[in-house]
């Protein structure tokens, strides 16, 4: 009886949790009176026991603790610092005048850049509002259907779910190694292993760019059959080999420091975030000040740093260091002082203009939402297992007929039904902690699985009624542009975003191949 009405009181928890967010209110408050109300009559009713809560200090400390969770501030840090440095616009406008000769070249330049912007920012937000401030506009004024223009834009946005770095693969990759560690230890497993932010990085590469290759392909099939939907551009003045590389250099500078030196194995993804925090800053200061120097003075001094760390012995403190080493030791300091001389530059420019209080402002809000929502999500989940929803899941998920592969595509189906309804961080923060140990029980490789749910919350940024890319871009469209046509825009890309999550499913390499090769896993 009381395991009974234990799973009522589970599956009324999360029916109230998923109301109460559609009535607007804040997550965090939804998460947590939702959680301490239910936990409250389960209680009252006897079938919960509030020793359980004792957990909670604990798993916060850990939470605010975590290493791994540092890079968010950074990353989220980095992303809207580039936001400010007008790199989308150099890009943009390089682009289209680099494809817009040819059918529907706007939109496969849009895509493009939503890629470069993805792995230089990971922010859907800011590049859905950036290219719909700035694309949106030229593609409707060269005669563009405004469905289509729309659908090309929210979708290149929200290439910064999967393609990292990415926010959410950090916040997902530390909740998705807790479930791994469980289910390990439910297996009888004493020798943990662990999956780390890295790993799932470089699982998620290959399917990003799938998608990416699969949007082009779209956008290309579409503009050749259809003309009048993408038309090609007025002839314009030729872009020169210098503007390309102009425009592209700063991101793939960027992209190649933090995403190179994580799946190098040179540094952690925390350490990674903190390397694009500074170029970002540095990258944004060149467009406040017209001083050249610091960009160059801290690109001389990073190559500088990394000629003398990889052939010289750098470590202090030793008695009898040679004199090649001790040359260098004077060398790498002389670097030192010139990018830190770069860094206060920056900061002191972008300081002075006011770009960075506003940057540090918007960072704050965000990383505290999102570890608010971290403990809420720790209440809820500690609840919802102190009335036995574990065993309720559990055995639902066994009742499904296939095996693991019938468990998966169940749970995959949910996820992809509550992205009309929830942030992806939500849902990350929410479902993975119930159904991940028990999935990943079943011998199913953590990677493959969590670039599963990458993949499948990506959808969460684009199904209506509360897809938040939707949100953006009807926030900053043109007055002609109408809600329908950013909702029949989108169509066709949610398609293809199936279309690649059923490729990662039936092809698990395309998800593990990468990480094996880096981290021999």
């Amino acid at each position: 009886m009381g395991s009974t009405l234990g799973g009522v009181l589970d599956i009324l928890m999360f029916a109230t949790l998923c109301l109460g967010i559609l009535t607007g209110f804040p997550v965090v408050f939804i998460l947590t009176g939702s959680a301490l109300l239910f936990g409250g009559l389960g209680w009252a009713l006897g079938v919960f026991t509030p020793e359980l809560l004792g957990a909670m200090p604990p798993r916060i400390f850990g939470t605010m603790t975590s290493e791994v969770l540092v890079a968010i501030p950074l990353f989220v840090f980095m992303g809207i610092m580039l936001e400010r440095s007008k790199i989308a616009e150099d890009l943009l406008e390089t682009m289209g005048r680099l494809f817009g000769a040819m059918r529907g070249g706007l939109a496969i330049s849009v895509t493009l850049v939503g890629a470069l912007l993805a792995a230089s920012t990971g922010i859907v937000g800011a590049t859905v509002v950036t290219m719909g401030l700035m694309a949106l506009p030229a593609m409707l004024r060269n005669r563009y259907d405004p469905a289509f223009a729309c659908g090309t834009i929210c979708a290149a946005g929200t290439l910064g779910q999967i393609i990292p770095p990415s926010t959410v693969m950090v916040i997902l990759g530390e909740i998705l190694s807790a479930a791994y560690q469980q289910a390990q230890l439910a297996q009888g497993k004493f020798s943990i292993q662990t999956v780390s932010v890295g790993e799932l990085f470089a699982g998620s590469l290959l399917p990003g760019l799938l998608l990416v290759s699969l949007y082009i392909a779209y956008q290309a099939t579409i503009a050749w059959l259809r003309p009048s939907i993408a038309p090609a551009l007025p002839q314009t003045a030729r872009v020169t080999r210098g503007e390309v590389l102009g425009a592209l250099m700063p991101p793939i500078v960027l992209i190649v420091s933090v995403l190179g030196s994580i799946l190098g194995g040179i540094a952690t993804p925390t350490e990674a975030a903190s390397v694009g925090a500074v170029g970002a800053t540095l990258l944004a200061a060149r467009r406040v000040s017209p001083a050249r120097w610091p960009s160059y003075a801290a690109l001389l001094a990073i190559i500088g740093l990394v000629m003398l760390a990889s052939s010289f012995d750098l470590r202090l403190g030793r008695s009898a260091a040679p004199l090649a080493d001790r040359v260098a030791i004077g060398g790498a300091a002389v670097c030192a002082a010139a990018l830190a001389a770069a860094i206060v530059h920056a900061l002191w420019v972008s300081g002075r203009s006011g770009v960075l209080a506003g940057v540090c402002r918007s960072t704050a809000t965000i990383t505290a939402m999102i570890f608010a929502m971290l403990i809420g999500a720790t209440l809820f989940a500690l609840v919802f297992r102190g009335l036995g929803g574990d065993d309720m899941v559990h055995a639902a998920l066994e009742a499904i007929p296939g095996g693991a592969a019938g468990a998966i595509t169940a749970v995959m189906v949910v996820i992809f039904a509550l992205g009309f309804f929830l942030d992806f961080v939500e849902i990350c923060i929410i479902v993975i902690p119930i159904v991940g140990p028990i999935i990943l029980q079943m011998d199913v490789d953590p990677i493959w699985f969590g670039v599963m749910v990458a993949v499948n919350l990506q959808t969460s940024f684009l199904t209506p009624p509360f897809g938040f890319s939707l949100f953006y871009l009807r926030g900053v469209a043109p007055e002609g542009v109408r809600t329908t046509d950013i909702y029949r825009g989108i169509v066709p890309f949610v398609i293809i975003q199936l279309c690649g999550l059923a490729a990662t499913a039936l092809f698990p390499g395309l998800a593990t191949a990468l990480p094996k090769a880096l981290f021999g896993m």
